[in-house]
């Protein structure tokens, strides 16, 4: 039992959920936070201090229930505290390190605050997307704030991504990540209208199928994403970033189903591979029973304003075990206020998501004391 400023509370988990094989039915990403060091200097904007050994240690916890890692994406606190200069390191190391799939995002974020040039856009991409190729990586192309601020129009898109596509190696994945995550990726694909920007990005989609593995669509929108889902191309796939709707877009219907790339995956990996080697075995009763109470967890984690999720994923890391402290690059951990993670304590208890429970209850009791 715990004291928590609502009144006391007990905890109901009594574990968590063991390491598997892979599921198959569907292919799964869990886009991985980083660890700060926490002794570094990860004031906000100071270059990000990182724990490699805890950071790379998480992505084996991921690798073990059968997840592929999408790694350096906006949960790694990409333009939110994690610099280039970190990224290419986190790139390197866990492609060094790799023990399952790994895609990896590449964007414009070396470049200096201020205007540029779509052709400066470009570069910039093809450098990042040579870091990547260098580990084996897979390259997800990561929506730029630097081309939402310097495309004119659908054109600038279609040049950009053409010439993108042209030259990497292997099929990618494409990343539309809506402004509830960012809010200065508004107007991408070259129109606020998302009717407008979804038939410029199928457009595109279309005039490079053979490059493009998948898209991973993050706009907390599943009728959008199923309409969408039914316009792509044969053999692209459709890797759902909805943190609110994820149980019924994995699972699909007799029209097709998605697969997936989430940034919740990080927090709830065990439970959601569960789930889905249940789905592998046709047994869609478990499938649902077990994914159906990570579902509040998500939506509190990525409640308004959403770009602060990264804050829940970090403590719900920490009250598990894997870490050993709340510490973030950029200072994120005040990002959430006391109240919202005391309910994330509770919603992850409920999910059975606290392996260790004795533990979560002392770093919970811990993080009052020092907070209230």
């Amino acid at each position: 039992m715990i004291e928590l400023p609502s009144g006391p509370y007990t905890v109901v988990s009594s574990g968590g959920y063991d390491p598997g094989p892979a599921p198959v039915s569907r292919r799964l990403f869990a886009a991985a936070h980083v660890v700060a060091d926490p002794l570094g200097d990860n004031t906000p904007g100071s270059p990000a201090a990182v724990d490699w050994d805890a950071t790379l240690a998480y992505r084996n916890h991921l690798w073990s229930h059968g997840f592929g890692v999408a790694e350096a994406m906006d949960t790694a606190q990409r333009g939110m505290g994690l610099d280039w200069t970190a990224t290419q390191e986190l790139i390197r190391r866990t492609g060094a390190n790799a023990a399952g799939p790994l895609a990896c995002g590449a964007g414009t974020d070396q470049l200096a605050p201020g205007p540029h040039s779509v052709s400066e856009v470009i570069d910039a991409y093809l450098e990042q997307i040579a870091v990547i190729e260098e580990t084996g990586g897979q390259v997800i192309l990561m929506a730029s704030r630097a081309l939402a601020a310097a495309a004119s129009g659908p054109d600038d898109y279609h040049r950009v991504y053409g010439q993108l596509l042209s030259q990497t190696s292997k099929p990618v994945i494409l990343h539309w990540l809506g402004p509830m995550f960012d809010p200065l990726l508004e107007g991408y694909w070259g129109s606020p209208d998302l009717d407008v920007a979804t038939d410029v990005f199928l457009e595109i989609i279309k005039a490079n199928a053979s490059a493009v593995d998948g898209v991973k669509i993050s706009l907390l929108d599943a009728s959008r994403e199923v309409a969408m889902r039914l316009r792509l191309p044969a053999g692209v796939r459709c890797y759902t970033g909805d943190d609110f709707h994820y149980p019924e877009l994995i699972l699909g219907d007799e029209s097709g189903h998605s697969d997936a790339l989430l940034g919740i995956f990080d927090a709830i990996a065990p439970a959601a591979a569960a789930a889905v080697r249940a789905l592998d075995t046709g047994d869609v009763s478990a499938y649902s029973s077990i994914f159906a109470p990570t579902v509040p967890l998500s939506r509190h984690i990525f409640g308004a304003p959403t770009y602060y999720y990264k804050t829940g994923i970090v403590f719900l890391a920490w009250l598990a075990g894997h870490q050993s402290h709340f510490k973030m690059v950029g200072g994120l951990e005040s990002a959430r206020s006391v109240p919202h993670l005391v309910t994330l304590f509770k919603l992850a208890d409920a999910a059975g998501l606290l392996p260790d429970p004795a533990l979560a209850v002392h770093r919970m009791r811990a993080f009052l004391e020092v907070s209230t």
